[in-house]
């Protein structure tokens, strides 16, 4: 009779383990490739968003778009916000109606821009604008920007920011403390440790946040409790807000 080969029970379990083995080694590399690969189009989004954002200045004599989800009165309260209205619901007619009907969108006539590709399955929306960006009016310790040619040193200071990161955006606008060692709203920890960005020039880029206490408390979500002594995460993200006289802190 004709001897058929075939591969023992050994040989099998030993190319199982090979395989095992390499799939341990490939995959963090194909997370990595994938995660760069969300981070670049969300990066784009933002680009465009801010492109958006200027071309706005430009065709409203000069004026920014109100940056908060406009329920609250203002320095600005009879001006459009760029969003309206759509963290308080899990309504995707509501949350697309906000961005259809936000004062940013015909400037940008995509809906998709509004989203990173990190996004959970209910979120339209996960990017904010800085609140110092004719934001809401806190306190009298910060300065809002309301004019784009008053924005001083623009390639440093920040307009969006790849906000939440537990399926949440905050109303329309991120803002953060002038003066003092301390988060107001949790800084996004969406792509790896950090968070994508845009500034007044138009460009955008990955920030990477540098103390662990930083990503310890944004993973949290808990705002408005962030007192951080020392932390230069904080100092930087104040500085790129509110300008350069703010994190003089020591």
């Amino acid at each position: 009779m004709e001897k058929r080969k075939a591969f023992t029970l050994v040989e099998l379990l030993v190319v199982i383990a090979i395989i095992a083995i390499l799939m341990a080694v490939l995959m963090p590399a194909l997370n990595r490739a994938k995660e760069q690969g969300k981070r670049a189009v969300c990066l784009n989004n933002l680009r465009q968003l801010t492109l958006a954002w200027i071309v706005y200045a430009d065709e409203n004599d000069d004026k920014l778009v109100r940056g908060d989800t406009g329920e609250y009165d203002s320095i600005h309260a009879d001006e459009i916000p760029w969003v309206l209205r759509d963290y308080h619901t899990n309504d995707m007619n509501v949350k697309r109606d906000a961005i259809l009907n936000g004062a940013l969108f015909p400037f940008t006539k995509n809906i998709e821009l509004y989203k990173c590709p990190t996004g959970w399955p209910g979120e339209l929306r996960t990017y904010s604008a800085l609140d110092s960006m004719n934001g809401i009016e806190w306190d009298s310790i910060r300065k809002w920007f309301k004019k784009r040619m008053k924005v001083t040193n623009p390639s440093r200071m920040l307009v969006f920011i790849d906000d939440g990161g537990a399926g949440d955006a905050h109303m329309g606008a991120w803002t953060n403390y002038a003066t003092t060692p301390e988060w107001w709203d949790p800084p996004p920890v969406r792509h790896g440790e950090g968070t994508n960005v845009s500034y007044a020039d138009g460009r955008s880029e990955y920030w990477k946040w540098k103390d662990p206490r930083t990503i310890e408390f944004g993973l949290k979500m808990q705002a408005f409790s962030g007192r951080q002594e020392g932390n230069e995460d904080i100092r930087r993200a104040q500085k790129a807000s509110w300008g350069p006289k703010a994190g003089s802190w020591q």
